[in-house]
């Protein structure tokens, strides 16, 4: 049974996501790629790993077996490689960090930039995914660090305060005015500027959509919030984003924020780490310093 660690991975990926779409992205792979290694490894064991379904997959009994084993593999060879690091490179470490869209793009570059200028030997992998997905990724090993909306972790994580965040609505400039905080339901019909269909936030804001019967009408998808205010201020839709980016941006877009109502407009982002597994002295360090920072 030929299985190399890029199946491995690209299968708790999958499954992760819930999606062979999300997990080919999450593994740097194409969908076409991705589709062919789990048929070959279907094919290899000679039974099915994943369930498909209309929205995604699930895995299958042989790949809920498959995934525990991978889990364990995957450890041993990180841990292997960081012990043998030292001989080669001077390495003595690798993080894998999971984080949401607002805190990978807002709070943590200038963090972790801080961290590695104060421990060259240690090096970080950082991964965007959705809040719920980053508790599961903790919970099953996958990841060392995440970072997340707390409400959304499970209760057997050990959380850590982070930084609050909020979603405002971004619109152009003469549109500004006071009063009360938008509602979702209330703006959900107009014409959107979205990120990327991968970027987590976008997943979430699609989701609350979903649930009130809705879907978005996505004018521009864009890879960047600078971009998205520049377009909300050419007047090419509005926007929904984190207000420390909609802060950042607005000095150089024609754009004005209203306040989110909703209550999933409001998270308290969270360090999050397994509370029953032994967390490396370089993950123990890097949260520290997370810790340690000033909140702003």
């Amino acid at each position: 049974m030929r299985f190399d660690l890029v199946d491995l991975r690209l299968f708790l990926n999958v499954v992760a996501a819930g999606s062979i779409t999300h997990g080919a992205e999450l593994s740097n792979l194409t969908v076409g790629s991705a589709s062919a290694r789990i048929r070959a490894m279907e094919e290899t064991l000679g039974a099915p790993l994943l369930v498909r379904q209309r929205h995604g997959v699930i895995p299958a009994p042989a790949g809920e077996c498959l995934a525990g084993h991978a889990r364990l593999i995957l450890r041993q060879a990180e841990a292997m490689r960081s012990e043998l690091a030292p001989f080669a490179r001077g390495l003595t470490g690798t993080l894998r960090l999971v984080s949401n869209t607002a805190a990978l793009s807002e709070h943590l570059p200038e963090l972790l930039a801080g961290f590695l200028r104060a421990n060259p030997s240690i090096s970080i992998e950082v991964e965007e995914m959705e809040s719920a997905a980053i508790g599961a990724a903790i919970s099953a090993g996958d990841a060392d660090i995440g970072i997340a909306s707390a409400s959304e972790l499970p209760e057997a994580l050990e959380k850590l305060p982070f930084r609050e965040d909020r979603l405002v609505v971004a619109v152009p400039r003469a549109e500004a005015r006071e009063g009360a905080p938008l509602a979702f339901a209330d703006i959900v019909e107009r014409p959107f500027i979205c990120l990327a269909r991968g970027s987590a936030l976008q997943r979430h804001i699609a989701s609350q959509a979903a649930r009130i019967g809705r879907t978005l009408k996505v004018r521009a998808r864009v890879t960047s919030f600078d971009a998205m205010c520049q377009m909300v201020g050419a007047g090419a839709g509005i926007a929904i984003l984190p207000e420390a980016a909609a802060r950042r941006h607005g000095a150089t877009a024609d754009i004005a924020t209203i306040p989110l109502a909703d209550s999933w407009a409001r998270r308290d982002l969270a360090i999050c780490i397994s509370a029953t597994s032994r967390l490396p002295d370089a993950a123990r360090r890097l949260a520290e310093h997370l810790c340690a920072q000033d909140r702003r």
